[in-house]
């Protein structure tokens, strides 16, 4: 499978909305399998536990059934693994999809934890584009790098062909990271949902990208 990142190996694809892909390289060797019409099973293991956490969100909230498993030089530290999980995860994704017609392609969610709250915006409609405002005081939460949060998010828009604009607020780092996943979660699930009553793409121009 020819992918932003070249080629990727493709374990699964199908039937229905499933894709399960593998990217080796020196650094990392990154196995995800997604089904988006799922109940939110998730089964994560990439070596930073907090990542884990926030990836096990992002799953149950969406309804996307995940699975991600991951090894890295995380004796370096937690960025090459951060980040090459979350572009797997957005080609996962865009394989999934497939041509993306019949679907909502837009969604929104925003989702409140204690002090923080967290908007996410979101179009799969192909075009990839990240604005991402989350205020981190903190460098670390648990073993993973606050600036890492953002950079993963970039990732995934990149590979997956979608625009995100993320924003919260908090004076927690663990809640204002949540809640950013848990919204992402909720307007993905929106977005990637099918439309009963769309024939083909939710585009004027009759195609996407």
């Amino acid at each position: 499978m020819t992918t932003p990142l070249g080629e990727l190996e493709t374990l699964e694809a199908g039937p229905g909305r499933v894709a399960a892909l593998r990217r080796r390289t020196r650094e990392t060797d990154v196995s995800v399998r997604m089904a988006l019409d799922g109940t939110g099973e998730a089964s994560i293991a990439t070596g930073v536990g907090f990542y884990d956490h926030l990836l096990t969100s992002l799953a149950h909230h969406s309804l996307i059934d995940l699975s991600i498993q991951a090894t890295g030089d995380i004796e370096i530290d937690d960025h090459h693994t951060v980040e090459d999980v979350a572009l797997v995860l957005g080609a996962a994704l865009a394989a999934a999809l497939g041509d993306r017609v019949g679907i909502q392609r837009f969604g929104d969610a925003a989702v409140p934890m204690d002090e923080a709250v967290a908007t996410a915006v979101i179009d799969v409609g192909g075009r990839s584009y990240a604005v991402i405002d989350l205020p981190f005081r903190g460098v670390k939460i648990g073993a993973l790098s606050t600036q890492l949060v953002e950079h993963a998010l970039e990732a995934f828009t990149r590979t997956a062909g979608a625009t995100l604009h993320v924003r919260g607020t908090g004076r927690n780092d663990h809640h204002l990271a949540e809640a950013a996943f848990k919204a992402l979660a909720r307007a993905l699930r929106s977005a990637c949902e099918v439309d009963s009553r769309r024939t083909g793409v939710a585009s004027t121009k009759g195609s996407l990208g």
